[in-house]
């Protein structure tokens, strides 16, 4: 029996569709205003109002501008809340582009490991197909960020600006991934043909030079020692010379990384809560940290980013941040637009079905910087995002508590806030997930 689309029953479909003036109506309006804006539902914007009970005074946002880099601004704007604080200044970021350069640099290192640990491999497995859809991108996770600070330190931007490049990556991650796939070709070559590790290794670091100049050329040449020159909220100068990234890390942000660990919220089969999970072939730096999660029940990750931001620090957080939001006016909420009475259809899904059936997955790094509390229970959450000032309340988003439910997938927090069978079960062995685990998604 064929299954083809019939004339006939098409021209059911439209006989039903021009006597229905509801559908009539819905059409008039999304042919010229769009689906979205057809759809808004005003009273979300009263229901999400940016005022908190808990209410992180974090400064002025960033703008990671035409690039992947939210994971990394995320990272660095929760660091750069500490100094602001601890030093007395005002405006004051953190340099993206000092991070990005040794990420990239990493990322190829990165690469070629998993080329040549594949190399026997087929082209067409799923393993080496993965490694070659995406060589290297902009995106990360917060382990692969700690394993940047920790090998290169930081430096403030004012040290390393951005460049045209780390503001408009496109065109690098075009001719950077470009390079690695002809670099991957030579090395599956070199393993296949049984060359020794040392004749591999020395092409390997010949390839890691062209990538050192490319990015030199893109994005710059990292500082080595610089000098941090500031005046604070009370007009006082400071002048620190000759520092290395590593010295202002350990000095001006004086944090121990090993504190902080990432909590997941999965409710998908082949996760259950309580344990911990880490991903294959994830990560940056060969030898850096394991990325590793902790995955718990919604009300367990909700409480756990409310007790660090009543302490006084913001958290940073993986979502996915195209679902039910409004960019312009930075509002996320579940019931921003009304697709199903629009359509008369019914779009929705579990969170775990959304993640098992490919809908939705982590796809934006942001920062928890406020939070709601009625009677003890959050109601909505204050986000910093890194898409400059003119979106949101000057960059600030709100995001209601039921689309952190919905769309909210990781927070990083310190280990105090743990319970002693939560640390447990993240120091614990992690189960292994495939590198196209939901849970694998760079932000």
């Amino acid at each position: 029996m064929s299954n083809d689309i019939k004339a006939e029953l098409t021209n059911e479909f439209r006989k039903s569709f021009n006597r229905n003036s509801k559908q009539l109506l819905a059409q008039r309006s999304v042919v010229k205003n769009g689906i979205n804006e057809s759809s808004e539902n005003q009273e979300t914007y009263i229901m999400n109002t940016p005022v908190f009970s808990e209410d992180l005074d974090t400064g002025e946002v960033a703008n990671q501008k035409h690039s992947g880099r939210c994971w990394m601004f995320a990272a660095l704007n929760t660091f750069r809340h500490k100094i602001l604080n601890n030093f007395k200044l005002k405006d004051f970021e953190l340099s993206q582009n000092y991070t990005f350069f040794w990420d990239k640099y990493e990322k190829a290192n990165w690469f070629y490991e998993n080329i040549i640990a594949t190399a026997n491999e087929d082209t067409d497995t799923r393993r080496v197909s993965f490694l070659l859809q995406s060589p290297q991108q902009d995106g990360g996770q917060w382990d692969m960020i700690v394993s940047i600070f920790q090998k290169y330190g930081v430096v403030p931007k004012s040290a390393f600006p951005e460049s045209n490049c780390s503001s408009n990556s496109r065109t690098l991650n075009n001719y950077l991934n470009k390079k690695l796939r002809r670099d991957a070709v030579i090395l599956r070559d070199l393993v296949r043909g049984g060359k020794s590790h040392d004749e591999i290794q020395t092409v390997r670091e010949g390839m890691l030079k062209d990538v050192y100049n490319l990015l030199a050329i893109s994005l710059g040449t990292p500082p080595e020692t610089f000098d941090f020159e500031y005046r604070d909220e009370d007009k006082k100068y400071h002048l620190d010379r000759n520092l290395t990234p590593q010295e202002f890390f350990n000095k001006y942000l004086d944090v121990d990384l090993n504190d902080y660990v990432s909590i997941i919220n999965s409710p998908t089969e082949d996760k259950p809560f309580n344990k911990s999970y880490t991903v294959d072939l994830l990560g940056n730096v060969v030898g850096g940290k394991e990325v590793k999660y902790l995955n718990v029940d919604m009300s367990t990750f909700k409480d756990l980013a409310i007790k660090q931001i009543k302490s006084g620090e913001s958290v940073w957080f993986g979502c996915d941040v195209g679902q039910s939001s409004n960019r312009q006016s930075g509002i996320m909420s579940t019931d921003m637009y009304d697709v199903d009475s629009l359509f008369d259809s019914d779009f929705k899904m579990t969170k775990a079905e959304r993640l098992d059936y490919g809908e939705s997955l982590m796809t934006h790094a942001m920062v928890l910087t406020g939070v709601d509390l009625v009677d003890g229970k959050s109601t909505k959450w204050k986000v910093e995002n890194s898409w400059g000032d003119k979106v949101g309340t000057k960059g600030y988003f709100v995001a209601s508590d039921a689309w952190m439910d919905e769309y909210t997938y990781q927070i990083v927090v310190r280990k105090e806030f743990l319970s002693s069978e939560q640390l447990a079960a993240f120091e614990a062995e992690p189960k292994l997930l495939a590198p196209w685990d939901p849970m694998g998604a760079l932000a």
